[in-house]
């Protein structure tokens, strides 16, 4: 069976504001990125996800979309878009974009014509609903239409008094969600997918698909006794996500999607999904691989640096994703912690965690900054700019990072670290949209590429045995049995092939007995293999035949 290409790429996530400043005005923009496609194919990624850079007010920095059809000019024009497309692919690489399909921004021209009135052309564009009690209007009371709450906490329901009306958002306020039950909507978002498949795109990572259709009749979610979202779980503030989440709708549009891009060849697509692992899996199809091409798995943002808890991991992945279909590996995101931070920057874990990603079998995505080890920048909620923490300022910070919960964005979504120049090399700016990190003279590009053991180049090595190793890509996997305690292991293995991934998730060595006769990957350099033992020094791993 031949494996398509969006089932054994490596997937590197770019966060234009903070990649790479091209114009000297602290923003990250496209030509910034273009400026660094040879580094990314230096590394060995084959396939990058921008996140959007479509006009946007940029209240929630672009993910609040009023034009999909043009740039913003923060970030350059249509011009640069395409050549970004064609310039990643004349180095041989895929570009997904990122597509937000549930909602716009309130200053879309739509949503801005919807609000005017209920009686205009796109007044059935957007999710209006009149107040539940409107009888107690004249006294000036109002009562929501059910009680919904919005993904980032509180009521989603938002009054808008040109109507009388109030619209639902299913993250922030200034993002009202499209009414996809409405054929014209629907027609008009299909054909925005097509107007860039068209312009050469190799696929789109799908934002909050499973929230796309909400139940026709508005019912009330249930209670549940739950405060927060999880990310394997959207249910949270004391509700379970029953009817505004994950309708038998959302499932069909998977499949609706499927045959769309399938208009254009083999083409990417991923959805975020926060739901369990089954309900992800049935966004990529049933039986066939008629879905979704892909859906990240979020509960492993929260993963512990266990061997049995990735072997877990794993071994439930790999039974709910098993072939026709192909799981994702992804550690850190836009809105989650950085990897590093769960690892308390220790440098050997990290390159122990990349060793699992890229020989796992699934298709890894990498947060852009990971392969350097950058980390979390503690801000303030008080100043930040992103828009969620200060609906929080009333908490103590102690009672998130106790839930394990990533409220302030921008501490993740920090300038890339290039080099020890001003800025980290990211912009000749007098300040950056934010902060650069201070660790910046020791965690950059330039000082890892020069040390052949540092983290980077961990990433390179395993990219290129990757890449050169058809097993590591199309594999199936085995978990094996009988080993010490803290050591993780796995064979990969085609027809003609088998591939031992060994990992030692302890500080200490571990030597155990093993038949094999070849060493054909060593983690650290340290790592000894004779005709009957392995040693592995501490986080250390290995790949024998």
């Amino acid at each position: 069976m031949t494996i398509p290409w969006y089932h054994k790429t490596t997937i590197y996530q770019i966060y234009p504001r903070s990649f790479m400043d091209a114009n000297g005005d602290g923003v990250g923009d496209l030509r910034g990125i273009i400026q660094k496609l040879d580094y990314l194919k230096d590394i060995g990624f084959e396939a990058i996800w921008v996140s959007p850079f479509f006009a946007s007010p940029q209240r929630d920095f672009g993910y609040d979309v009023s034009d999909y059809l043009s740039t913003a000019p923060e970030f350059g024009t249509m011009e640069d878009a395409l050549q970004l497309i064609e310039e990643t692919h004349r180095r041989g690489m895929k570009i997904v974009f990122d597509l937000v399909l549930n909602h716009t921004s309130d200053q879309h021209p739509w949503f801005l014509e919807s609000r005017s009135s209920r009686h205009n052309p796109k007044a059935n564009w957007y999710l209006w609903r009149s107040p539940s009690l409107p009888l107690g209007e004249g006294l000036g009371v109002r009562v929501k239409p059910n009680n919904w709450q919005s993904m980032t906490g509180g009521s989603g329901w938002h009054y808008a008094g040109e109507r009388g009306q109030y619209y639902w958002a299913s993250f922030l306020p200034f993002q009202p969600d499209l009414n996809w039950r409405n054929s014209e909507v629907k027609k008009t978002m299909f054909d925005i997918a097509r107007f860039w498949l068209a312009k050469g795109v190799d696929g789109y990572r799908l934002d909050i698909f499973n929230t796309i259709y909400k139940n026709e009749e508005f019912r009330d979610n249930p209670f549940a006794f739950k405060l927060a979202p999880t990310p394997n779980d959207p249910s949270g503030f004391l509700q379970k996500a029953k009817y505004s989440q994950d309708q038998p709708e959302s499932f069909d549009l998977a499949r609706e999607f499927r045959k769309l891009t399938d208009e254009f060849g083999k083409i990417l697509t991923v959805g975020e999904v926060a739901a369990a692992r089954e309900v992800v899996r049935t966004y990529a199809g049933e039986e066939t691989n008629d879905g979704l091409t892909l859906v990240f798995d979020f509960e492993m943002l929260q993963f512990k640096f266990t061997a049995e808890y990735f072997r877990a991991l794993i071994e439930d992945i790999d039974r709910h994703f098993s072939p026709p279909f192909m799981p994702v590996y992804v550690f850190s995101n836009l809105d989650k912690r950085r990897s590093i931070h769960r690892l308390r920057d220790d440098i050997r874990k990290a390159k122990l965690l990349a060793m699992l990603q890229f020989t796992v079998r699934g298709v890894p995505c990498t947060y852009y900054g990971e392969e350097l080890g950058m980390t979390n920048l503690d801000l303030p909620f008080k100043n930040a700019l992103d828009p969620i923490p200060h609906k929080y300022t009333f908490a103590p910070r102690l009672f998130f990072d106790l839930m394990d919960v990533t409220v302030n964005r921008d501490e993740v979504r920090t300038p890339m670290q290039w080099d020890e120049s001003r800025n980290a090399g990211f912009s000749v700016a007098e300040k950056t949209w934010l902060p650069v990190h201070p660790n910046y003279p020791t965690v950059n590009a330039k000082r890892e590429n020069a040390d052949e053991t540092s983290l980077l180049n961990t990433f390179k090595r395993l990219l290129k045995f990757r890449r050169e190793n058809i097993t590591m890509q199309e594999g199936l996997l085995e978990l094996l049995n009988g080993l010490p305690k803290n050591v993780l292991g796995f064979i990969r293995k085609t027809a003609s092939e088998e591939r031992i991934v060994l990992m030692n998730f302890d500080e200490r060595e571990n030597e155990f007995p093993l038949d094999s006769s070849e060493c054909v990957f060593k983690l650290s350099g340290n790592e000894e293999l004779d005709q009957k033992a392995v040693r592995l020094n501490g986080f250390g791993g290995m790949i024998v035949k």
